[in-house]
């Protein structure tokens, strides 16, 4: 297989993570080489600064320069020679996160924000991007349910539902901007049903 940079998106307690180990085994038995990372995060300066995003209190606008300061580096440290190797690279969030977040959630300007994507992620003339980004879809108060259940709540976590809601919004709003790169899930459905979408979506590219 070739090269491909697949990412997994959604609002906390989609399931997503649930099903990135199922992706890559799918992926390695059709013979691809496979690293599966996350943001923030993915190196040891991301994960760094990963805990201070989750936990410590700041503005938006810091929010977004540590994010893609981590981002940075995890292109340069991980996604990029993976990339260069031939490798397919699953990684649980990417850019569409900071929009989703830290544009919708959190109301940074998406200006700002698609100036610092172009510059952080520029490679080569280009901007990187995801060549499939499987956006699992859900209600946020279901998604709070699911939450609740699983773990203890980060600082964005614990956010309202309102805060979700533009979460949401701002995930399908990016989907409708770039209709070839995503595929959306409903993430609402039992596991089995979630898979097959997937399964579905990969299967469509020849993966």
């Amino acid at each position: 297989m070739t090269a491909r940079f697949i990412t997994f998106e959604g609002i906390d307690g989609a399931g997503k993570s649930t099903h990135i180990a199922a992706v890559a085994e799918r992926l390695r038995r059709a013979g691809a080489n496979v690293v599966s990372t996350r943001e923030p995060g993915g190196t040891p300066l991301a994960e760094r600064l990963r805990e201070l995003v989750l936990h410590e209190p700041m503005d938006t606008l810091t929010e977004c320069l540590l994010v893609f300061a981590a981002r940075r580096d995890h292109l340069q440290q991980v996604i990029e020679p993976a990339l260069a190797r031939g490798d397919t690279v699953l990684c649980d969030r990417f850019t569409d996160a900071t929009f989703a977040y830290q544009g919708g959630g959190g109301g940074a300007d998406l200006q700002r924000l698609a100036q610092l994507e172009a510059w952080v992620q520029g490679t080569r003339g280009d901007v990187r991007q995801p060549d499939l980004t499987i956006w699992f879809d859900l209600p946020p108060a279901l998604a709070a349910q699911r939450r609740a259940q699983a773990r203890a709540a980060d600082r964005f976590e614990q956010q309202d539902v309102d805060y979700f809601e533009r979460v949401r919004a701002a995930y399908a709003a990016r989907a409708a901007a770039a209709p070839q790169r995503f595929a959306p899930i409903d993430a609402a459905l039992d596991r089995d049903a979630v898979w097959r979408q997937i399964d579905v979506a990969l299967g469509a590219r020849g993966w």
